[in-house]
């Protein structure tokens, strides 16, 4: 089926990444949008704009009979959803195959095996994939779940079954720390996912975060080449870079097929990513979870490889197969990503809602901004912070680096607080330019800034978890 006419049931800079394609392409966008956002530049950008709910995201865009409704009355033939919100909800998947509506993404049932972290992690163990020792326990059996945690070794993490983005994770160091932690993590779990469930797994101290981007059409897979995604706070990406520095080349082939052949086992559908812990310590890697959508990082994988994922998605869901083969796949230079956030680092990274009443980007060879903001543009409280993605590429690493201080150093968005001065100060970090940093490296580097006065802004940089912050990966 050709997409003609599509629902995009997003907001912010992935509605106007995919509306971008979608001219391209020549294909019409119809925007789903909440109240709130009814007068917001992905609205102005799209071809027609339908209202689904008031601004709370549980009766917009979390509403799938609202979505659907919506697709069905202005006769779009599919729906992208984006990243986060419904975009990795098997309802909205079995909704869209009801309503024979095509969905921009993978099957239902895929969905249901992804989505499920202790359901992906059994698929990873069919498909070969190492995986760190865990399982699941329940939070009221305590002697079963020291047990549990005495045989994988301190210190576990605690996690949530159905979580992402940070949210129903603890760090435990020792047994005192056990019985707080999963009740904690199992009531923030099920306040904000509806399943309370959690597991345990071996926490690796010294790691990075590591992704291989896929592509399938359901019958073959093929990868777009990996990502680093350590810099982080809070399990919160800061900062994202395709190739991934310092693998080396045993490792960075073996994670690539792993990778493909999970996608492989899961007769895999579209646009998705493996997400890989590396024990710096061993070298060794381990199956984290698969990302069933197109993520907030898929710009670094694009500026290497020159695919646009959003087309080639919209090509595997209209049943044209991939079009690319593995041996099609080109890597040029470097590519570097950081998110600027509507938030404070000098007030405990709070979220920073209002106005924008400037914003003024960086330009030029080199260097893409995604973004949904120009003055006058509101940050409504009800979202994530996420302003916009500076993206830079290359001929290498340290090329990129000095492009993106240049980029970060011209840009400047008035009216909300952001992390622009964060993102330039780690730029010109020694220990970041050297690359391969683990996935502490952030809260270490934040650690005697939040105890001294003036950086940034003139305040302590006190770190305290007051932010949501952005939950899509």
């Amino acid at each position: 089926m050709i997409v003609r006419r599509l629902l995009i049931a997003n907001r912010g800079e992935i509605a106007v990444r995919v509306i971008r394609t979608c001219r391209r392409l020549g294909i019409e966008t119809v925007l789903a949008v909440s109240d709130t956002d009814a007068g917001s530049v992905p609205a102005a950008l799209a071809d027609r704009t339908v209202r689904i709910g008031p601004a709370g995201a549980a009766q917009s865009y979390l509403n799938v009979d609202a979505v659907v409704a919506a697709a069905l009355a202005t006769r779009a033939d599919a729906i992208h959803p984006g990243y986060g919100f419904l975009s990795e909800n098997p309802r909205l998947a079995q909704a869209c195959e009801a309503a024979g509506i095509v969905f921009v993404g993978p099957g239902s049932e895929v969905l249901e095996a992804a989505g499920d972290k202790l359901a992906a992690r059994g698929h990873a163990v069919a498909a070969g994939l190492p995986v760190l020792p865990g399982g699941l326990v329940d939070p009221a059996d305590a002697e079963g779940v020291r047990a549990l945690a005495g045989r994988i070794g301190y210190p576990v993490l605690v996690k949530a079954v159905g979580g992402g983005g940070g949210r129903g994770l603890r760090v435990v160091g020792d047994p005192g720390q056990l019985g707080d932690a999963m009740a904690m993590a199992s009531a923030e779990a099920d306040a904000a996912f509806g399943d309370p469930r959690v597991y345990l797994e071996r926490y690796v101290t010294a790691a990075r975060h590591v992704e291989v981007q896929l592509l399938g059409d359901g019958r073959n897979v093929i990868h777009l080449g990996d990502r680093d995604c350590s810099v982080q706070r809070r399990y919160q990406k800061v900062v994202e870079e395709a190739p991934a520095p310092l693998l080396g080349e045993t490792l960075r082939v073996s994670m690539r097929a792993a990778a493909v052949a999970l996608g492989q086992h899961l007769k895999y559908q579209g646009a998705g990513t493996v997400e890989l812990l590396v024990d710096q310590g061993s070298e060794e890697f381990y199956f984290l979870e698969v990302n069933a959508r197109i993520q907030v990082e898929h710009p670094v994988t694009e500026m290497i490889t020159g695919v646009d994922l959003v087309a080639e998605q919209i090509a595997i869901a209209e049943g044209r197969g991939l079009r690319l083969s593995q041996a099609g796949v080109r890597f040029s230079g470097h590519a570097i990503e950081v998110r600027i956030n509507a938030e404070d680092p000098a007030a405990g990274f709070r979220p920073s809602p209002g106005t924008v009443t400037g914003a003024v980007f960086s330009a030029g060879p080199g260097i893409r901004v995604d973004t949904h903001l120009q003055a006058g543009s509101a940050v409504p409280p009800q979202y994530d912070s996420l302003l916009a993605k500076l993206i830079v590429t290359g001929a290498d690493r340290a090329g990129a680096l000095v492009r993106l201080r240049g980029a970060l150093a011209r840009c400047r968005i008035e009216g909300v607080a952001t992390n622009l001065g964060l993102l330039a100060a780690v730029a010109d970090d020694e220990e970041f330019a050297t690359g391969g940093v683990d996935t502490g490296y952030l809260e270490r580097w934040l650690a005697p800034r939040s105890e001294e006065a003036g950086w940034p802004g003139g305040e302590p940089l006190l770190v305290r978890d007051e932010k949501i912050g952005d939950t899509r990966g």
